[in-house]
């Protein structure tokens, strides 16, 4: 978990990751599962810096990528693809929920 403060220790906002493995690439990934910024924070900075400090310690991790998954209307879609993550057109993605 990163946490994003102001000068004054106020949290800002946070992420959130989970080791997981590719068996094809031999190697780590990481998914980004929670990426959440303060409505007061938002418009400043502060996801794109979170996103930043994840990509920099999955690199220094050796990851293979980070993967993150969000709705379909989710508007922070923008930040994500201007901090280079890509849309997967390629695979669909299935969930099989557990709980009653």
């Amino acid at each position: 978990i990163f946490l994003a403060e102001d000068a004054a220790s106020i949290p800002l906002g946070f992420t959130q990751l989970y080791p997981t493995f590719s068996s094809t690439a031999a190697k780590r990934i990481w998914t980004l599962n929670d990426l959440f910024v303060s409505t007061t924070a938002r418009g400043h900075g502060v996801g794109r810096a979170l996103l930043e400090k994840a990509r920099e310690f999955a690199i220094a991790d050796g990851a293979a990528r980070l993967e993150l998954a969000t709705a379909h209307n989710n508007p922070a879609q923008k930040l994500y693809e201007a901090a280079g993550y890509q849309r997967d057109n390629e695979f669909l993605h299935y969930t099989l929920p557990l709980d009653k």
